[in-house]
């Protein structure tokens, strides 16, 4: 003892013995972890109340375990009754959207942006708003510009429309005058010409399979009885 009360300061030779002495000392870990008392509390409620947590928290850890085997069971059920996850999801989104919208908050929120709202709509500076532009919006279609602009372009979809009319007319016309031109109708003449001398081959190769020749006559049977 008389070593480790020695001159400790750190320009000494021996400042390292204080620290070798104090690693030999035994160290009550639960000493240690212990914390001080609170005040107001006397040892005896200290103690109590650690109890109380330490069974608190296995009640937690039971219930924890409990909540586990009843989430298995749940899911078994949801397979045999064929509910897949999506399907779970889609109803807790439900259920939770319903529930926002019962809630409190959500109820006092819409009632305010209600109240927000006739408020806006209500006040001068949105009637004078509106007012304005509605005065803005009668000039406009009263406007020469305007009135100008919506007769260029019906002039422009007329215009259109008879461009149209006309290529039809035009392409009508020159599909008669191809069927009336010489060409076309010698060409026909041609066609009939070719498909008569099909017909005519036709019909006589017909006639000569049907009809025997008047120079061949049955042969007679002039065997003896």
């Amino acid at each position: 003892m008389e070593s480790a009360s020695q001159d400790i300061s750190l320009n000494s030779p021996n400042k390292g013995l204080l620290s070798d002495a104090m690693m030999d000392v035994p160290v009550d870990s639960a000493a240690a972890a212990r914390t001080a008392t609170p005040e107001g509390l006397s040892a005896a409620e200290e103690e109590e109340l650690r109890a109380e947590i330490a069974k608190v928290e296995e009640e937690i850890g039971t219930l924890r375990q409990v909540l586990a085997a009843k989430e298995r069971h749940c899911g078994e059920l949801k397979r045999k009754l064929g509910l897949t996850p999506l399907d779970g999801l889609k109803q807790n989104l439900s259920k939770s959207w319903h529930d926002v919208q019962v809630s409190n908050a959500y109820v006092r929120t819409s009632e305010k942006l209600g109240e927000w709202n006739d408020k806006v709509t209500q006040s001068d500076l949105y009637l004078s708003a509106s007012s304005t532009l509605e005065d803005w919006n009668e000039k406009l279609t009263q406007s020469e510009a305007y009135k100008k602009t919506q007769e260029t372009l019906s002039q422009a979809g007329q215009k259109t429309s008879a461009a149209l009319s006309n290529v039809g007319s035009v392409i009508s016309r020159k599909l008669g005058d191809m069927r009336n031109s010489a060409t076309f109708k010698s060409f026909e003449d041609r066609v009939g010409t070719i498909k008569s001398r099909v017909v005519g081959s036709r019909e006589n190769s017909t006639e000569g399979l049907q009809s025997p020749s008047a120079g061949d006559k049955p042969p007679q049977d002039n065997a003896p009885f």
